[in-house]
């Protein structure tokens, strides 16, 4: 009775603390020359393969928008953030260059462009050409561009609505595109007076247990704009013509057939829903001909506002053609009501629909929940996966589609959280139809797999015979190195492309040979902070948490580090929940990669002169129903156990060991300065302190705040900021989207501290979401850290 007391004194100080802090008088901060000039420096190209592996496209992009594109006036519908004069979503970098190489070691050609907010290349399936977008006033242009002999070329009188979706794709012939293009019309204007009240009511004994989301509509011209800007006209583009197909909707999702005489469309209708973002809203999922004409009303959904914590939605689900067939489709029902608390003898029923008028027919039973399925190249061979959220289980299994009554047989089950023995993901390939089919040769597929171990990740491919169950690695990572196969050159397994990298080099691009054993560097990569990074040494610590838990970390020591020396320390870390603690203990980190720096990160900390221990392990180990019941009490154990550990290096001062992070971290940081007291200072980011503001659960947590009233007060730092009495820096975006973090968490928690007379600063970015982007935003960030660390860490105790 005591703690539920508190709990309302506590709630009624969230309501009353407002305070804000003064407005800091110096502007926007700069993190010092050195910083500034690595954060802004042009980022390295980010290289793809086009479908049949016959191309390297390199794409540039500038490091960071100026804060001018981030805060562009935007309309914030249904859990978007919309671009009006775009007709698209809110902008970010641009594209400054695209080349194109032919593989594997063919000549340079660069992408004639301008500079600007480019997506793409999307290609044809047969590489003979792609598209490129350009955001523009009155919706994006349309480009098509031979990959190697003529430049771009903008297709007149396409103006495309990328509201929601992509808005581009190739048909199955790869000669005509699928475009959803912009409907002219008035824009609704808001009255000066509003029609009525905003007004919402419960069904009467239906409980919908909604989590917490932001940017949601809030009134009926809300609803008039989301239908305005969502509404698009399909057309099919061919050459210069433009031919419209069916009648303008509020297309979410259309797929064409792999034979290409059907579509399947998913179409948002009203009532739209001011609790719950767009993806809830009811929609119609229909069969069309290539006319636009309806052939077969497939589902149609309610308003999905009642849907269990943890669970799906009730009837068709995950409606998608099979991939192998010309027009058959297939989807997922749930048998419990979508309700994962409900014991039933199967949670799933999948079902195939061989025609569009056809029967469905029962296709298999899951006693799990069906998570996906994929298609072998052989129109034979079917994979299907279902997976349980309370044990973290997952099974694969092998279907014969040509035999859809047989029953399937069982390849594997695993724990999801056991890296070890992960047995990695079968690689997918495109054939010249547009089609996405497994890579399937001789009857085995191919596998690319993280490689976790004890020593670190080194990533390998694999072949798998399905039938016998056999593996056979085909390319690993070299001990030294960190090597990841990024694609197959010219769709075989014996030419590579492969990124490679070690401590002390940046990434290269490799063609990789396997039968000739020839490997040619395509693309030398450079680090602006190279004459940093190369003198930062970096150790993977492994140690125990007082329970047994093994955990393990990443320990960075600056650049002008000195042996004896004794440094302050950083600690950045974010929890993650483990039902067994051998899967919490596993190492995930990857000694061997280069050290790379940008944006907001923490490593930039390393260049003001302290050692940072980077992703120390935070596990909550336990029953998923119940694991949060300890959490306060694991994360002390951990945080314990890694000041330990930092000790026993011999190189860090632990009186001076600051706690940070981001999100779920930064709840983690404010936490462990409420009930510990092993750290000098903290920086929390972007993150919620008050769990009653989320009340339908959070994070992994699925109980409500009615069920479990004691855990939400004893894991809310808010609940126990009387209590905090190092410094806390909080950092937060203030137009944060982000499912539960609302930027008023940092400004209750603030307004906590000062009334308890704490040491604490507030800052708030504007413009930003939940990562920041814009230039000055992120150097501000990083100047507020490390002035933060400077003044409370490296000056702790003076």
């Amino acid at each position: 009775m005591q703690t539920v007391r508190s709990l309302r004194l506590s709630l009624a100080l969230a309501l009353a603390a407002t305070s804000l802090p003064a407005q800091d008088p110096t502007g926007w901060l700069d993190p010092g020359a050195t910083i500034s000039s690595l954060v802004t420096a042009p980022p390295e190209p980010s290289p793809s393969l086009s479908p049949q592996g016959g191309y390297l496209v390199m794409s540039t992009r500038e490091a960071l928008p100026d804060l001018g594109v981030i805060s562009r006036t935007h309309l914030k519908l249904a859990g978007m953030r919309v671009d009006g004069q775009n007709w698209g979503r809110q902008l970010s970098t641009r594209t400054t260059e695209i080349t194109i190489r032919q593989m594997p070691a063919g000549e340079v050609h660069v992408v004639p462009i301008e500079a600007d907010h480019w997506s793409g290349p999307i290609w044809t399936a047969d590489e003979r050409a792609f598209a490129l977008t350009r955001q523009a006033e009155g919706g994006a242009e349309l480009w098509i561009c031979d990959p190697w002999n003529a430049p771009p070329k903008r297709v007149e009188g396409v103006k495309l609505n990328q509201v929601l979706g992509s808005g581009v794709q190739w048909l199955p012939d790869q000669r005509r595109l699928l475009v959803h293009t912009v409907v002219a019309g008035e824009r609704p204007q808001r009255p000066s007076v509003p029609a009525g009240p905003v007004v919402q009511e419960t069904v009467s004994n239906q409980i919908a247990q909604v989590r917490t989301y932001q940017d949601l509509l809030q009134d009926s011209h809300d609803e008039d704009l989301l239908e305005y800007y969502g509404t698009s006209q399909l057309a099919v583009v061919e050459g210069d013509k433009v031919q419209a197909l069916g009648e303008p909707a509020m297309y979410s999702r259309v797929r064409p057939s792999p034979d290409g005489t059907l579509l399947l469309v998913d179409v948002v209708e009203r009532p739209f829903s001011f609790v719950v973002p767009m993806s809830r809203f009811p929609r119609r999922t229909d069969v069309l001909d290539m006319s636009g004409a309806v052939l077969r009303e497939l589902a149609r959904d309610r308003l999905n506002d009642a849907v269990p914590i943890g669970g799906v939605k009730r009837g068709p689900r995950s409606i998608a053609w099979a991939a192998t067939q010309q027009h058959a489709l297939y989807w997922f029902e749930a048998q419990d009501d979508g309700d994962p608390k409900r014991e039933v003898p199967h949670r799933d029923f999948a079902f195939l629909l061989t025609e569009p008028d056809a029967t469905p027919r029962l296709w298999f039973r899951s006693e799990m929940r069906a998570a996906g399925v994929q298609f072998g190249g052989d129109g034979q061979l079917v994979l299907t996966s279902e997976r349980d959220r309370q044990t973290r289980t997952e099974r694969v299994w092998r279907r014969d589609l040509t035999k859809p009554s047989a029953s399937g047989e069982l390849l594997y089950e695993r724990s999801t959280q056991d890296v070890y023995n992960d047995p990695g993901r079968p690689m997918s390939e495109r054939t010249l139809d547009g089609r996405s089919v497994l890579r399937q040769r001789d009857g085995k597929l191919m596998l690319s797999a993280d490689g976790a171990s004890p020593a670190g990740n080194r990533p390998f491919l694999a072949s798998w015979d399905v039938t016998s169950g056999e593996k056979t690695k085909v390319f690993e990572s070299d001990a030294s190195r960190f090597e990841t196969v990024l694609g197959l050159v010219n769709g075989s397994a014996d030419r590579l492309l492969v990124r490679s990298e070690s401590p002390s080099a940046p990434p290269q691009l490799l063609y990789v040979d396997r039968a000739t054993g020839r490997r040619e560097v395509l693309h030398e990569g450079r680090d602006p902070a190279a004459d940093y990074t190369s003198k930062i040494q970096k150790r993977l610590v492994k140690y125990e948490r007082e329970d047994g838990v093994p955990m393990n970390g990443t320990l960075y020591l600056p650049p002008d580090y000195r042996d004896g020396d004794k440094l302050p320390c950083l600690l950045w870390a974010y929890p993650r929940e483990y039902t067994k603690a051998s899967d919490a203990g596993q190492v995930r980190a990857t000694p061997n990669r280069y050290l790379r720096m940008r944006g907001s990160s923490h490593l930039f900390m390393l260049l003001k002169g302290f050692a940072v221990f980077d992703n120390a392990s935070m596990p909550i180990v336990g029953p998923r129903r119940s694991a949060n019941d300890t959490f306060v009490e694991q994360v002390r154990m951990n945080a314990r156990a890694a000041i330990k550990a930092l000790g026993a290096e011999g190189c860090i001062d632990t009186d001076k060991v600051a706690v940070a992070g981001h999100s779920y971290g930064a709840f983690m940081t404010a936490n462990l300065l409420a009930h510990s007291d092993l750290f000098c200072c903290g920086i929390a980011r972007s993150g919620a302190y008050n769990r009653s503001l989320t009340p339908f659960g959070f994070q992994n947590e699925e109980r409500t705040f009615w069920e479990a009233p004691e855990i939400y007060f004893a894991m809310s730092p808010f609940m126990h900021a009387q209590k905090i009495n190092e410094p806390i820096l909080l950092i937060h975006g203030k137009d944060d989207n982000n499912s539960g973090t609302f930027p008023i968490q940092s400004e209750r928690l603030y307004g906590a501290l000062k009334g308890h007379g704490a040491t604490a600063r507030l800052c708030f970015l504007p413009y930003e979401s939940h990562g920041y982007r814009g230039r000055q935003s992120v150097l501000h960030c990083l100047a507020e850290m490390a002035n933060w660390l400077e003044q409370h860490c490296k000056g702790a105790g003076d």
